[in-house]
């Protein structure tokens, strides 16, 4: 089969196009022939080789994919062969071929294409860990999204909406301050133009946010702090900003506060499994009703899978870039 290889770690230009041998499904496995894959900021990452595959993952990069299975162990599952899903994986999704455990395989979401629904698992399997079961938002709680304008960014805006919560994002230009506030965020900050500390002070008459999805970490977190309501929450999931960060701990004594994070990526299946639970009976509704939806900046072959990545390195896309196979 056809597979992007990284002949060593670098710029784009050292994802090559190669062949291995189809991929072989252990128990508890499905084989997809791969329709479409989507390109995430942890295959750029793996490219640069700061993010390794898990023990046992592929070192093919590529954490999600949709397409049709074609074999491996349906049994005891929702799944038969030829049906039609996507899929997060811990690697192995660059390619015309991909396993995947069938726990972590969701049915195509109704209307939606194979190239859109390419696009979902890895943004709202990460949003729903981090920001509703580990950040807890709930109620009429409040969110703050950096990076607003990212695959992560405008999932996690248009389902915390949709759920009923206020959402604000920070972006880097006016267009993408237009964008996320269509996607439904009540406010977008320009962090280039605008300082969002002094602007989440005024959009929440002093009050804070609950809960802050940062995907920048380094100084953030202490301007962060400065955005939080009492009680409230940052979680981290990835750095790029820097793994340094300086804050006043005692405020996050006095006032209750909670920094934490995750990767999802080396979590067990089981775990993972108990996520794509509540996706298929929380969010893939309103998925079906187009209530929310994938963003979709770019579709490329497979072929070009330097582009896409030299695409998102370049901060360029408002929503996911997908691969076609």
């Amino acid at each position: 089969m056809r597979v992007i290889e990284i002949k060593e770690p670098g710029a784009p230009d050292v994802l090559v196009l190669g062949e291995r041998p189809e991929p072989v499904p252990a128990a508890g496995e499905v084989l997809i022939k791969v329709a479409a894959a989507g390109i995430n900021r942890p295959d750029v990452f793996q490219r640069l080789g700061n993010y390794a595959p898990p023990p046992g993952a592929s070192d093919i990069p590529g954490l999600e994919v949709s397409g049709e299975i074609i074999g491996g162990d349906v049994a005891g599952s929702a799944f038969k062969v030829g049906d039609q899903v996507c899929a997060l994986v811990a690697g192995g999704g660059y390619a015309e071929y991909c396993v995947a455990p069938a726990a972590q395989c969701m049915p195509i979401p109704a209307g939606l294409s194979l190239i859109e629904a390419a696009g979902l698992p890895e943004t709202y399997f990460t949003v729903w860990s981090n920001v509703f079961d580990r950040g807890g938002l709930s109620g009429d709680e409040t969110l703050l999204v950096h990076g607003g304008a990212s695959g992560i960014g405008t999932t996690a805006i248009q389902l915390a909406t949709a759920l009923g919560h206020r959402v604000f994002a920070t972006v880097g230009s006016d267009e993408r301050v237009k964008a996320v506030e269509a996607l439904g965020a009540v406010k977008g900050i320009n962090y280039k133009t605008q300082d969002f500390v002094e602007e989440m002070k005024v959009l929440t008459s002093n009050q804070g946010v609950d809960v802050i999805l940062d995907m920048v970490a380094g100084d953030y977190i202490g301007r962060d702090i400065k955005c939080l309501a009492d009680d409230g929450r940052i979680v981290i999931i990835a750095t790029l900003g820097g793994t340094k960060s300086s804050f006043n701990s005692s405020e996050l004594m006095r006032r209750r506060l909670t920094i934490t994070g995750s990767t999802l990526r080396p979590r067990p299946v089981a775990f993972k499994g108990e996520i794509a639970k509540k996706l298929q009976a929380q969010v893939w509704p309103l998925l079906s009703s187009g209530k929310i939806k994938p963003i979709i900046y770019a579709t490329l072959p497979l072929e070009e899978a330097a582009k896409g990545h030299a695409m998102m390195e370049a901060g360029e896309q408002i929503g996911k870039i997908i691969m076609t196979v």
